[in-house]
Formats: structure tokens, sequence, C-alpha cells
């Protein structure tokens, strides 16, 4: 990806700062609100178009048909206009771009103000909101251009609060603004604001990086958009000409093809952007919840409001509040650092919750505005508090050079996510006659779409979650308050308890999840740094290890072992400090460091214990310890030899295991390392014969000492015996699970290392493949 980085030609510099040919950095806020003002128009845009319909039915004569198909043409145009000028902002720089998407937006609100027939109108709007998808997506792409990585949280916190509360306040006075001024004020207005726009973008929003020539991944691009255009479109006829209809089958089968196409030809099947599918994928999974939801909300609360009592306005109301919960989701995502994971975990539950306790709303307009207020904004919050992570994560991890066309992707998401919605039969039922069955039908099916995303987000305990909460509100609504349930405020108050619970427990699962995972990240850190694994072959050796520290999770412990091969033969250590903890840690960390070293430089194998012996004489002294010490068996294997040197410094003996015998090896034991016991009289270490069909195995006390329920030691000699054979791996391996099995709880670690003769030359004698369990 990076050979396509190639700067040509930027843009002119201007006040903004200078071309953008290196890394992100930190742009002035003023570049920021720039960017966020113009995106907006995305937002407000088909607000206002959805209060000036009755006007245009007036005043043009549009009819709901030609409504509905500029609504499909804006979809299905505005998806190819994210993709391609997405790609566009990659090849010649997002400003450039931007500013043509502003002047091909400008022209177009112009068009739209001056038409006098409904064809014209309807031409102008797709061409309008195709503008408007280019110029959403070229800021989307521009914040994470500009914005160091690990900034891009708060910032894309601070953007989404900002979108949130733009949909709110528009959605409140969307109908006084068109009812004042007219639409086609409102028009030629956001003509004017687009002048005003281009100008702001050329004296402030500096140029970026521009990419080389089209890759295999532009091919990928390409059947996304063609996945994106058919399925989207099938979705949109499919209430209209019916799900049984060829051409709505044949788009919906077609979709699938084209994705697969274009992986199939980008050879791109693992990675898109450096990292795994499954990132780029749930964020697309949160883009298809939020576009969903969003629908449902705007469908349901009105009818609901009325239903109870209310005015129109007062539905309005109900529904912006949505942009309010999503708006603190947003800020709250910008001040708390928790991963996308931990959001879905905590904001799927409680946007169930509040899709599930719709079913509850009381009669009364003040009580029924109340409520639906209430739950639309606990649906808000709980979708964007899933959704903010997500998305910033996203943008995060994009290749600078491919962040306008991978940027195209989570927009699209959210238009399939609002296709599939309005694809439901119930939702056609609703924009004629509202029944209190299809509102609950959509509701439940909201809730459902909500439990699906959490699986396919990885998160089997969210959709339990979320699946849990909602069947135990309905018993709650529908099984026990019966249709008296808005007479009931005590169990409208239990099921958001219920549903809010569960939500807070999943979040602090996910939490506890996500720590214990980085402690045993950091234990493995710790174990491969301090603990080297042991070598299948070495030397003349075959050889396994096993190391298991008692405490779980630590990674390690008091005991250590290490073969190293020098050029006095194989050493191998194996031993056991005093004490447990960090202190029983660091002295592991000198005892082995100290042999690393020293194995190379020593000949004898008794003057290497001696100055093992003298490490920690000089460790106890530093740090005031006079009970510090370490019990030790040092090994010794020539390249060719059929026997070993032993020195037990106040270990337990080596065991000789044959066929089905073993025995102990008796050799001299000294005391242990750390006594300066070894110091002018050095130890001369024992021979020890090594058949080929032999296995030494040494071991630490932890092995020995396992008890079980009735305090019984391990019967190490006889559980060998029944190992039956003397191959170190699969000795090892047995001593492994047996232990496991006959203690339910290690009180001390355990580590051991088997070795016999290598019988054959090795193919590579230093080939490693175990093994610190």
């Amino acid at each position: 990806m990076a050979r396509d980085m190639v700067v040509r030609g930027a843009g002119p510099r201007g006040p903004g700062g200078p071309s953008r040919d290196g890394p992100p950095g930190r742009a002035p806020i003023r570049v920021y609100t720039v960017l966020a003002a113009l995106a907006a128009l995305y937002v407000i845009g088909p607000v206002l178009r959805a209060a000036a319909g009755p006007a245009l039915a007036r005043d043009l004569g549009v009819s709901r048909e030609s409504m509905a198909a500029g609504e499909v043409l804006g979809a299905v145009g505005g998806v190819v206009a994210l993709f391609v000028t997405g790609r566009a902002g990659d090849r010649f720089g997002r400003r450039r771009v931007l500013v043509w998407s502003l002047g091909v937006f400008g022209t177009g609100c112009l068009f739209v103000a001056f038409v006098a027939q409904p064809s014209a109108y309807i031409a102008g709007r797709v061409l309008v909101t195709m503008a408007a998808s280019a110029i959403f997506v070229t800021c989307l792409a521009f914040v994470p251009s500009l914005s160091l990585p690990g900034r891009l949280r708060r910032i894309m916190g601070t953007w989404l609060a900002i979108m949130s509360l733009v949909f709110l306040a528009i959605s409140n006075v969307a109908s006084l603004i068109v009812s004042t001024l007219g639409w086609r004020t409102v028009s030629l207005t956001f003509a004017v604001l687009a002048v005003v726009g281009t100008v702001a973008v050329l004296r402030i929003v500096p140029e970026t990086a521009v990419s080389g020539t089209s890759t295999r991944l532009d091919v990928l691009f390409s059947g996304c958009l063609g996945a994106a255009v058919l399925l989207i479109t099938g979705l949109y006829l499919a209430p209209v000409r019916g799900w049984s209809d060829p051409w709505v089958l044949a788009l919906l089968a077609a979709s699938p093809g084209a994705v697969a196409a274009g992986l199939l030809c980008s050879r791109s099947r693992r990675r898109l952007t450096g990292a795994p599918l499954r990132q780029p994928g749930t964020a697309l999974v949160a883009g298809v919840v939020v576009g969903f939801t969003q629908i449902v909300i705007a469908l349901t609360l009105p009818a609901l409001v009325i239903t109870g009592g209310g005015t129109a306005t007062q539905g309005v109301l109900a529904v912006s509040a949505f942009g309010l919960g999503g708006a603190a989701a947003c800020l709250l995502a910008r001040h708390t650092a928790f991963t996308p994971l931990t959001g879905c975990s905590l904001g799927l539950p409680l946007a169930a919750v509040g899709l599930a306790l719709l079913h509850t709303v009381p009669m009364g307009a003040g009580p029924a505005t109340a409520m639906c207020c209430a739950m639309s904004a606990l649906v808000g919050f709980g979708i964007m508090t899933a959704q903010t992570p997500q998305m910033a994560g996203f943008l995060a991890a994009l290749p600078h050079s491919r962040l306008g066309a991978f940027s195209a992707l989570h927009p699209t998401a959210i238009v399939l996510g609002t296709a599939a919605a309005q694809a439901m039969p119930a939702t056609s039922v609703l924009r004629t006659g509202p029944t209190s069955a299809d509102i609950g039908e959509l509701l439940w099916v909201a809730v459902g779409v909500v439990a699906a995303a959490a699986l396919v987000v990885g998160r089997p305990a969210v959709a339990l979650a979320v699946a849990g909460t909602a069947g135990l509100e309905y018993l709650l609504i529908r099984g026990v308050a019966g249709e008296q349930v808005a007479q009931r405020p005590g169990t409208v108050i239990t099921a958001l308890a219920i549903g809010v619970l569960a939500g807070v427990l999943t979040f602090l699962r996910r939490q506890q999840t996500e720590r214990h995972a980085r402690t045993e990240q950091a234990a493995g850190a710790l174990q491969h740094a301090v603990l080297h694994p042991i070598p299948a072959r070495l030397g003349g050796l075959r050889l396994a290890g096993l190391y298991r520290p008692a405490t779980v999770g630590t990674g390690i412990g008091g005991d250590f072992l290490e073969a190293v091969d020098t050029p006095f033969g194989t050493r191998i250590l194996v031993g056991d400090v005093r004490g447990k903890g960090m202190p029983a840690v660091q002295t592991v960390t000198d005892v082995l460091g100290a042999f690393r070293c020293q194995a190379h430089e020593v000949a004898d194998l008794g003057e290497l214990a001696a100055r093992l012996d003298r490490q920690l004489v000089r460790a106890a002294g530093a740090r005031g310890d006079e009970e510090l010490f370490a019990t030790a068996v040092l090994l010794q294997h020539g390249a060719s030899g059929d026997t070993v040197e032993v020195v037990n410094c106040g270990h337990l003996a080596p065991l000789a295991v044959s066929g089905r015998s073993v025995r102990e090896i008796a050799v001299p034991a000294l005391l242990p390392l750390g006594f300066g016991a070894l110091g002018d009289d050095l130890p001369r270490p024992a021979t020890v014969g090594l058949a080929p069909d032999e296995t030494l195995l040494l071991h630490t006390d932890g092995l020995s000492e396992a008890r079980n329920s009735s305090g019984e030691f391990y019967p190490l000699a006889e559980r060998l015996e029944v190992a039956g054979g003397t191959e170190p791996g699969a000795l090892v391996t047995h001593l492994n699970k047996d232990v496991h099995d006959w203690t339910h709880h290690l009180t001390d670690d355990i580590a051991v290392v088997a070795l016999t003769r290598e019988t054959a030359p090795a193919p590579c004698s230093r080939q490693a493949d175990l093994s610190l369990a």
C-alpha cells in the first residue's frame, strides 16, 4: 500500500497550513469547524426536504410516487457519489474535490429554486443529494488525514456530537423554516451557503497528500459499490413490486456476487486496510444498526405520541430526542477511552431497552410525549455508544492512500440500514395508517436487529443480554401487565431497571474481560522475556520443557529452567528460588542472566556453579536479604558423548526413565546457591551415564509435592512408570496432564526438563518448537 503514496502536485497553500505531504498532525480548530459545518448539510438536507413535502405537492404537484422515486434515486445516487468522490479525493486531493462538490451542490440548489416541473425538481433533488453525499464523505475523510490516530477518538466524538445536535435542532425548526421562508428561498439560501463554504475551504482548509495510480483495491471498491447499489435498489423496490418479484429477487441475489467478484479480482480476501476484515466489518454492522433504528424511531414515535393524545409537533420533538441521546453518548466516548466492544456491550442492551419500552407509552399528551422523548434519547444514547468508538477505530486504522474510498463504506452502511427499515411491510403500513400491531412489530424487529448486530460484532454475551432483556420486558409488558400496562408505572420502571441492569452488567463484564486479557498478555510477555522456550533439539540432545506457575495469570514464579548450546557442550539449568512473588521473580532473573552469560565463558561446570553462587551472594547483599538462596541442578552434555556431568546444589536428584523403570540418580548434593559455600573449593561434577533408550528428568518440588484432595503427594516415580515411553515430548505432555488430573489446585510452581540422546543427526540442531506451557 505504501508504494501508492506518490505525492503529485498538491493544491495551493492557504492560511490554514501547508500542503500535507507528510504524516497527519494537529490541525487548527477552525479547520475542523469548517468541515463539521459542511458535513452538517448531509443531515440538514433530508429533514428540510421532508418538511417541504406538503408545499411541493401544492406548488409543483409532486405526487407521493414521484417523491418515493426521488428518494430511491437519491439513495442510489448518493451511494455512487460516496464511493466515486471518496476515491477522487484520494487521487486528486480532498480540498480540490470538496470545492468541486460544493460547486455542484450550489448549482443543484439554484436549479431546484427555479424549477417549475415535478420531473425537473426530482432531477435537481437527486443532484443535490449526490453533492451532499460527496461533501460529507470528503469531510469525513479529511478528519483522519489531518489528525493523529491517538486523537481521532476525541475528534470523532466531538464531530458526531455536533451531527447529533444538528439533527436535534433542525428536526424541531424545519417546518417553521419552510413555512416562513418557502422552499425556494431555502434552496437559494443553501446555494449561498455553498459559496460561503467554498471560500472558507479555500482560505482555511489545507490540501492533503494524494495517492498514485489505481490498484486492485479499486476493483474491490467497485464490487462494494455495485453490491450496495443493487441491494439498496432491491430493498426500495420490494415494498412496491413485492418480495417475490423477479427483478427484486435478481437485485438482492446479485449483490453478494458483486462483493465476491471484487474480492476475487482484488485478491484481498484476508485484509483490506492492513487490519483484519473483522474491524471494518463490525464498523459497517454498527452503521446498519444506526440507519435501521433511525427510520424505526422516525416512523413509530409520531404515531405513538398522536395515539397517546399528543400533537404532530410533540411527535417531532420525541424523534429529535434521539439526537440528544446520541450527542450525550458521543461526548461520553470522547472523554472515556472505552473500546469498540465495550461500547457495544453497554450501548446495544440500552438501545434494546428503549425500543422494547416504547410499547408502554401511556395515554395523555404530556405523559406520552415525555415517555417517547425519554425512550428516544435512550435508544440514541445506546446506538451512538456502540457506534462512536467503532467508527473512530475504523477510521484510525485506514491507510491514508485509501481514506476516501474506505470512508465511503460507513455512510453506505447507514443507507443500507435505512433501506432495510423502509423495506419492512410494517413500514409501508405506518406511512398510510398506523396501527398498534404494526408499531409493535416494527419495534420488536428493531430489537432483533440490535441483537443480531451484537452477534455479528462478536459478543454473544451482549446478544444474549439484548435478547434476554427484550424477552423479560415482553413478559412484563404483555404477560403480566396485559392491556393495562400504561396504567401501571411500576411495570415500566421494573422493565427499565431490568434493561439498564443488563446493559451495565454486560458493560462491566466486558471491562473485566479486557482487563483479564491485558493481564494475561502481560504475563505471557513476562514469561517469554525471562524464561526462554526449551528447544526440541540442542547439541546432541532431544529435549522437552514444561513450566507452570502456581498462580494462574502471573506467567512466572520462583522456578526457573534454561538450556543453552555452548562451546563446552549443551548446558541445562533447573532450579527453585526461596520465596514467592516479585522478589522471587527478580532472583530468577538474576540467576538466569548470570547463567546465560557465564555458561559461554567458563569451561568447568563446577566453576560455573560457583559463579552463580557468588552472583546470588551479591544479590542478597544488595537487597539486604540474608535468607536469599536457590536450589539448582546443572547438567552438561558433550556433542556426541554417552555421559553427562551433573552438579547438584541442594536440589532434587534427577530421575532416569527407561522403559517402565524409574530410578533416582545419586549425585552429591551440595549447599544451595547463595550460601557462598562454592568459593575456593570448587565442586567436582559427577559423571552419569546416559543410555540411548534412557531419558533424564530434571524437575522442581512443585511436581513431586503436588497434593490431591486427601493431602497425598503426587507419586512421580509411579506415574512415570505408566507413562508408556521415554520420548521427552510425550513424557512431559503426560506429566502436565497427569498432575493436572491429580490436584485441583497447584500450591507451588512446576519446572521440568526431559532430555535424551539424539540417535540420528537432526536436520536443524537449533529448531525450537516447545514449550512453556
